[in-house]
């Protein structure tokens, strides 16, 4: 029996704005599969980021498929691909999307009181509690957002991309605001716990110094049409 991928993208076309954006994505293919670990690099400006919300469904392609946990995410609107990403995929974001009138802990557990079949029971406390001791913030967790540093912050997002033990993991430069030990820490925290569960991981990164954690490296420069 074929084992079905935890992402899949095909023939994808993107485009911001009206037809006379100077940006466009097109995408010929590609497969993500469970457990495998996969880096994105490439320039700025060259659509890294943009490829991680369509993965989430966070865009929507213009054309093409984008099947993710084997929903066709097209196929879904707003509020469904919401609650999807919230039960499915774990999201690390550049800007780290942290609400200011939660504390840490609150931020950290915010995907189950967002998310429809999510539960916070005991299980998921205990998750966040061991991933906070894990990146280094079990001492912080009373802290609002701006009472924590960059880094501080960045950790606390990654521990809630990491509490839902999802089937995919989308990371957006998980370490551009830590230090050369706390980077390969969090990358190592993010490995480990996918391990766990079989989640795939698509890390976009610009530190070539930890792409020899990954299954494989891809420059998207050399996979998207011109």
């Amino acid at each position: 029996m074929a084992v079905e991928p935890r992402l899949e993208m095909t023939q994808v076309g993107f485009r911001y704005g009206g037809p006379d954006s100077t940006f466009r994505l097109e995408l010929p293919h590609l497969r993500v599969e469970p457990g495998e670990r996969l880096a994105v690099i490439g320039p700025s400006g060259c659509g890294k980021s943009t490829l991680l919300h369509l993965a989430a469904g966070i865009l929507v392609a213009r054309s093409g498929r984008v099947v993710c946990c084997g929903r066709d995410l097209a196929a879904m609107n707003e509020p469904e691909r919401r609650a999807f990403r919230s039960r499915r995929i774990g999201l690390l974001f550049q800007d780290f999307a942290l609400l200011d009138y939660l504390d840490a802990r609150g931020n950290v557990l915010l995907p189950y009181r967002i998310g429809a079949g999510l539960r916070l029971d005991r299980a998921a406390r205990a998750r966040a509690d061991e991933l906070a001791g894990r990146t280094g913030i079990a001492d912080l967790l009373r802290r609002r957002p701006h009472r924590l540093s960059q880094g501080e912050r960045q950790r606390v997002a990654l521990c809630r991309a990491l509490v839902t033990e999802p089937e995919l993991l989308l990371c957006d430069e998980p370490t551009g605001n830590l230090d050369p030990v706390r980077a390969g820490e969090a990358i190592d925290l993010v490995l480990q716990t996918a391990a766990r569960t079989n989640a795939a991981v698509l890390v976009v990164t610009h530190d070539h110094g930890l792409l020899d954690r990954f299954d494989r490296t891809l420059d998207l420069r050399e996979v998207l049409v011109r």
